[in-house]
């Protein structure tokens, strides 16, 4: 049994399908980021940045394995059920680019983009273009690559789990789609797999209904070390 500790969003969503897609075991523990739930100790023995998602292979010999970051969960599911990455020396090299290049580039830029449109106060106008015009050079990069294969690398792999719950808000981000026709068939094959929208819809329930309170918000965007060490503190003693 795996323990996967999950809440909603795209990078809760690589592993969901992951999991989903490797047909494992596994059970779904919330961790509430609005609620703060990420710098409870237990958490944070598992995860020390403090960031969801994160799982604990029960399965594991000689005792659970804990793993933190949604990349290198990604690889130890990859390698522990034998699918979703190449055995080719060449084909896992490629594998492993595009997964680091979706947590160095298209991931943070989405998300950057993200906050500007959706949370921050103010206009923004500079910080908007900026991360906007780099979301738009991401799906670029992903175009190319998918103007000569079916998938990132050729067969499926965790380098697409990785990229395409990033795509998933591009609406709510001010992008389109409509000049890229490789990725919008790519996106298209994505959402008709049936384990892909089983790992979507995990825990859809717990999706935000509406904008985030002033203390969410301070949980959320406004954490700093000594912050973040006072959240831990304030976390000992209670149940989660």
């Amino acid at each position: 049994m795996i323990d996967l500790y999950y809440w909603p969003t795209p990078n809760g969503w690589k592993i969901s399908i992951m999991l989903e897609e490797c047909g494992l075991d596994y059970r779904m523990i919330p961790v509430d980021i609005g609620r703060g739930e990420q710098f409870a100790p237990r958490f944070l023995a598992i995860s020390p940045n403090h960031r969801m998602p994160a799982i604990v292979d029960h399965d594991a010999e000689p005792e659970p394995v804990p793993v933190f970051e949604s990349g290198a969960i990604l690889m130890y599911l990859a390698e522990k059920s034998g699918r979703f990455i190449p055995a080719t020396r060449r084909g896992r090299k490629e594998v492993l680019e595009w997964l680091f290049w979706q947590v160095g580039n298209l991931g943070p830029m989405a998300g950057q983009i993200s906050h500007f449109v959706n949370y921050a106060p103010g206009e923004n106008d500079y910080a908007r273009r900026r991360y906007a015009n780099e979301y738009d050079r991401c799906i670029g990069v992903l175009e190319r690559r998918l103007s000569e294969r079916e998938y990132i690398v050729g067969d499926y792999s965790i380098a697409d789990m990785a990229a395409w719950p990033w795509l998933i808000p591009y609406r709510h981000l001010g992008q389109s789609l409509e000049p890229y026709p490789h990725v919008r068939r790519w996106h298209e094959a994505m959402k008709a797999r049936p384990a892909v929208r089983a790992g979507v819809d995990l825990g859809k329930e717990l999706r935000r209904s509406a904008p985030p309170s002033d203390e969410e918000r301070d949980v959320l965007f406004n954490q700093s070390a000594a912050k973040s060490a006072a959240a831990a503190a304030s976390w000992r003693g209670k149940p989660r």
